[in-house]
């Protein structure tokens, strides 16, 4: 007689990000490695039972596209002209706007900031601090100038309480800073776990749509630069700004990942100053030196978004005291200047296997796209020669293991940046090849003292 088969087991625990199951609980889910996720199912997953069909009620019926009326939600600006070029052309009411950024680079100050140009255009805001007291915010606000009566703080970590602002103010602009920072009594957990920042953005979400109020969520990030919390956390929103900067330097710049209102290709560029934080609308100055002709030094058209800015790249070589001569780089890429070098030494016989180099950017700026790999070979070649490349000359250009020169990317509007800042020649893909880039250089550079070019 056969064995009678077992019945099979349903797993009690799954996964609420991706529905991956388990006989036994575990910390992180095997599927979508996210951690704290797996809870204690109730119930197995899937479509157990019909659903009934509910009619929509009066107003909400489906109707064609082109019957929406959009009249009753313009954009209107935040007050900061930077931000409001990440955004789209600045708040669409109901708007959710998720902002995330390493701690320490200032979001907080860029947010009061937004706050309080908003206040100062008659838009009332409410500012809901769970990290820092009223007071805390008060003095940061006394020293970058943003204070305002129609702006108003409130210092909660708990999200009815918020609502319970939202409902007395009544704003135009809501800030939550932070969504890991607020817990709502509806879910099980201490605030910053998956299921608490989960009822928290959907909660706050939903009033933005629900009373067309714009709402800014700062969001914290990991380790590795990504947005703390569930993945749902981003899905949920309508916009993912990111906001980066470096530590050493006072220059910040704002990303959108996600944008549902416009692009995401545009970058706002700030200023983080002792009075708080400043927009830079031009900031083409920031990235080159001091106008001094040295070898080893080459301009360069980079791209942040839509925005053409010169980045000046420069070199240096010595002489190696090892037999494994060093390579450090700053804001290029380590794995394309290892390539640069390697194409100069086969395709224009400059040897650097026997020294030292050093390569990088002026002002912090990291370029990294394939645009800079001309403006390297240049600087290299230029360094380890002795030649300078004049300060009219930009250059712009991917380079090939063959030494080829290849075009990149918006080359007319690198070409225009270019014109515009004073550079009357750009030597790019139309050089044919990386010989013929140093001719094209070793030609504009006839007739001016100090600038002898050799041939090869």
């Amino acid at each position: 007689m056969p064995a009678a088969r077992r019945p099979t087991q349903t797993a009690p625990y799954r996964c609420t990000e991706c529905g991956w199951t388990t006989l036994k609980w575990v910390g992180r889910c095997g599927e979508c490695q996210q951690w704290g996720t797996v809870v204690e199912a109730a119930e197995q997953t899937g479509i157990l039972r019909s659903v009934t069909p509910v009619s929509p009620g009066t107003g909400r019926a489906a109707q064609p596209i082109t019957r929406i009326d959009t009249s009753d939600a313009p954009r209107r600006t935040s007050g900061v002209g930077e931000f409001d070029r990440v955004l789209g052309g600045g708040l669409v009411p109901g708007a959710a706007i998720l902002l995330s950024g390493e701690p320490g680079v200032g979001k907080s100050t860029l947010l009061l900031e937004v706050a309080a140009r908003s206040a100062q255009a008659g838009r009332r805001v409410l500012y809901a601090s769970a990290e820092e007291s009223t007071a805390q915010v008060r003095l940061r606000a006394e020293r970058t100038g943003a204070l305002h009566d129609e702006l108003y703080l409130a210092s909660e970590t708990d999200l009815a309480t918020i609502l319970g602002h939202v409902d007395d103010v009544t704003p135009d602009l809501l800030i939550v800073d932070s969504v890991q920072t607020v817990s709502s009594a509806l879910s099980e957990g201490m605030a910053g776990h998956p299921s608490q920042v989960r009822e928290v953005a959907a909660t706050l979400i939903r009033v933005a749509k629900d009373r067309g109020l714009p709402t800014i969520i700062v969001g914290h990030v990991t380790k590795d630069g990504s947005i703390a919390g569930p993945r749902i956390l981003e899905h949920l929103v309508d916009v993912v700004c990111q906001f980066e900067g470096d530590r050493q330097t006072s220059l910040r710049f704002v990303r959108a990942l996600k944008n549902r209102f416009g692009p995401t290709d545009e970058v706002g560029c700030f200023d983080m100053t002792g009075a708080g934080i400043a927009e830079v609308p031009d900031p083409s100055a920031l990235f080159l030196g001091h106008g001094s002709t040295e070898p080893g030094t080459c301009v360069s058209i980079a791209l942040e978004g839509r925005r053409a800015l010169p980045v000046e790249v420069q070199a240096l070589t010595i002489d190696s005291k090892s037999g494994n001569p060093r390579r450090i780089v700053n804001g290029v890429d380590a794995a394309r200047v290892a390539t640069v070098l390697a194409v100069l030494e086969k395709r224009m016989r400059i040897k650097t296997s026997d020294q030292d180099v050093y390569v990088s950017t002026v002002g912090g700026v990291r370029f990294a796209e394939p645009a800079a790999d001309l403006a390297i070979a240049l600087a290299v070649a230029s360094a380890v020669e002795g030649w300078t490349i004049p300060r009219h000359i930009a250059v712009v250009g991917e380079l090939s293991l063959a030494g080829e020169v290849r075009p990149v990317t918006q080359a007319a509007q690198r070409r225009s940046e270019g014109a515009r800042l004073g550079y009357r020649d750009v030597i790019d893909h139309r050089s044919g090849s990386l010989g013929g880039a140093v001719s094209d250089v070793r030609a504009r550079s006839k007739g001016r003292p100090g600038e002898d070019i050799p041939e090869f």
